[in-house]
């Protein structure tokens, strides 16, 4: 997918397989894998991340611009020193950036597309087995602005349907890829039972962030798109900690999406 930020640019059974492959491996990090004081030094950073502050009691965002629609957001507001990481399509399945999330105990939310995912879905089942949170991209990662509503509900319940059989849930998220929507993609995922529509406000790229709304730094509440990697550039934990070192430097940390939308 070409890293455009917004401004600029039926239910199936479960699939016990995959269920249990989830469960197993949350048992093995229960039992098997304690979390390493000094992780923090072994990926890259100069210090431990700082504790995300415990859940608001009521999610930021209720309601969207029109009765009915859901809400379209890049940040959340929140007076925490939080930022939220996210990751789209579902290409990269390094096997060693599960051991990062897991030994970070790193709160990120994947929105995956089927059609990139293939038969990757077990690497993303270790994933949320150790704390990743999975959200909807779509099933082809077509441009769904000006496409029909038969369309773009295909695309957005077709992926629901899709993550219900792997994992058994529908997420509650979805990003329109390239960050395009129109009304169409509102009306769509609000049938499809989408509580928000999420975009960023910020990417990590293969070198830096780059911001939208002409912002030179993070800010609290920012939402982050780690970006796919399309070259022979940084690996994904190289990059995911590049991002948290700039994410300290300003004093953040990262908390859990799905806690605050």
């Amino acid at each position: 997918m070409a890293l455009l930020l917004p401004s600029l640019l039926g239910c199936a059974q479960s699939v016990d397989p995959i269920e249990r492959l989830g469960k197993k491996a949350a048992q093995r990090v229960r039992t098997h894998a304690p979390v390493v004081r000094q992780a923090y030094r072994h990926w890259g950073l100069r210090a431990p991340l700082a504790p995300a502050p415990s859940p608001p009691a009521r999610r930021a965002v209720s309601s969207g611009r029109a009765p009915g629609l859901p809400p379209v957001l890049d940040h959340v507001r929140t007076r925490d020193p939080v930022v939220f990481l996210t990751y789209d399509d579902g290409a990269e399945r390094d096997p060693r950036f599960v051991d990062m999330v897991r030994e970070l105990r790193l709160p990120v939310s994947m929105f995956l597309t089927d059609s990139v995912v293939g038969p990757g879905y077990g690497h993303f089942a270790r994933l949320r087995a150790v704390g990743a949170d999975i959200q909807n991209h779509t099933l082809d990662h077509p441009a769904l602005r000006g496409l029909p509503y038969a369309g773009q509900r295909a695309e957005i319940c077709g992926q629901q349907d899709k993550l219900r059989a792997r994992f058994g849930i529908r997420p509650r998220l979805f990003r329109p890829p390239y960050g395009t929507y129109d009304t169409t993609t509102l009306r769509a995922a609000a049938d499809c039972g989408v509580a928000a529509v999420v975009l960023w406000r910020a990417a990590m790229t293969a070198d830096d962030v780059t911001y939208a709304h002409g912002d030179r730094h993070l800010r609290r509440g920012d939402i982050i798109l780690v970006g796919p990697d399309e070259s022979t550039g940084p690996t994904l934990r190289e990059r995911t900690a590049r991002l948290l070192r700039r994410v300290q430097s300003r004093g953040l940390t990262v908390a859990r999406l799905e806690d605050y939308v």
